[in-house]
């Protein structure tokens, strides 16, 4: 589906239930499934078009120097909570950490990367308030969008501005879009998701304690057992067809769940330390829509949990790990919380 254009569209256009007014227009699917012009609801020319951007914006990274802020990031909020011997590595962290990077990269500040979570924890819900969220997100972006015109400066938001593949302040808004809603969620998620696994899976919670199993492992394990997107709006038929003996008629949805593919029995061996380090998994898509920041969203994702790691010591989860609960969303499996506790940091005296 992901590497066939002809017969799956990422066009909302194309979904019967949308254009016969079927779905409400304040559903809320909306700010997941409508139309934007950007490069993720696009397909053919226009798609290459409007992914040039990200592609040649993400490519002119300095990734050494954004690994320094991470690392700052990531070290000052671990101090900030080291002395309490309690915190809550979701909220106080890993939610804190990709807003921080990707709102930064975008010349955004810190106040206006806290907005942005709020209004991205919205959207991604798909609940009553993801429509506000949506809202909100695209009145941050505009006022970047207005202040980077009248003094440019070296971040993403500049350099969309200059770019003539982006023809219009609404491709160039829904382009920030795409970019920092796919960045902040999806990383905040693989964050969260491998500190879980780190601090409960036997296999990788003897690494906090000298074993074998490390970082990288419970990063490629997370985005096998829990993609930060577990399942993936959409791709509409583009005429009838059948799929695995089921039919799909012209004009439908297709939700594409990468989970439910990692998990297909086929692609796995009855002994899991055989799989340690296969990457043949589906958390990145694949074919023309296979996602851009695969590299960065690693680095970031590294950082922080090897930060923790190793700056938090005797680090334990604080509730049992059946007890850990997801934010609502049909689409990630981000921890709602995740509650440590560990020895607490001497204070310091200068």
């Amino acid at each position: 589906m992901v590497r066939d254009e002809r017969l799956w569209s990422r066009d909302p256009h194309h979904w019967r239930l949308y254009a016969d007014g079927v779905v409400r227009p304040d559903s809320g699917l909306g700010p997941m499934m409508f139309p934007r012009d950007n490069a993720y609801f696009a397909d053919g020319d226009t798609h290459r078009r409007l992914r040039a951007p990200l592609d040649e914006g993400l490519a002119g990274l300095d990734v050494h120097g954004m690994s320094r802020v991470i690392l700052s990031r990531c070290t000052e909020l671990i101090d900030q909570v080291a002395e309490r011997g309690r915190a809550d590595l979701v909220a106080e962290y890993a939610a804190v950490v990709p807003m921080l990077t990707v709102a930064g990269l975008f010349g955004l500040d810190t106040d206006q990367g806290h907005q942005l979570r709020q209004a991205l924890i919205a959207l991604f819900g798909s609940g009553a308030d993801s429509q506000a969220g949506n809202r909100n997100l695209e009145r941050i972006l505009t006022t970047t969008i207005q202040a980077r015109r009248a003094l440019p400066d070296g971040d993403l938001t500049t350099a969309f501005l200059r770019h003539p593949n982006l023809r219009t302040d609404y491709e160039l808004q829904q382009s920030m879009v795409l970019m920092i809603s796919a960045g902040y969620e999806t990383t905040c998620s693989w964050i969260a998701q491998a500190l879980r696994l780190m601090l409960t899976d036997p296999r990788f919670s003897r690494r906090v304690r000298g074993g074998r199993l490390g970082v990288d492992d419970a990063l490629n394990e997370v985005l096998w057992r829990d993609p930060p997107m577990a399942n993936m709006p959409a791709r509409y038929a583009l005429a009838d067809c059948v799929v695995a003996g089921r039919p799909i008629q012209r004009g439908d949805a297709v939700i594409l769940g990468f989970a439910a593919g990692n998990a297909d029995p086929r692609v796995h061996t009855d002994d899991p330390w055989l799989e340690i380090d296969n990457r043949a998994h589906l958390a990145f898509s694949a074919g023309p829509h296979t996602c851009p920041a695969h590299r960065p969203a690693w680095l970031i994702a590294r950082i922080a949990v090897e930060t923790a790691l190793h700056r938090l010591h005797d680090l334990v989860l604080d509730i049992p790990a059946d007890q850990i609960t997801l934010l609502p969303s049909p689409w990630t499996r981000c921890p709602a919380s995740l509650p440590v506790r560990f020895t607490p940091a001497r204070r310091t005296t200068r």
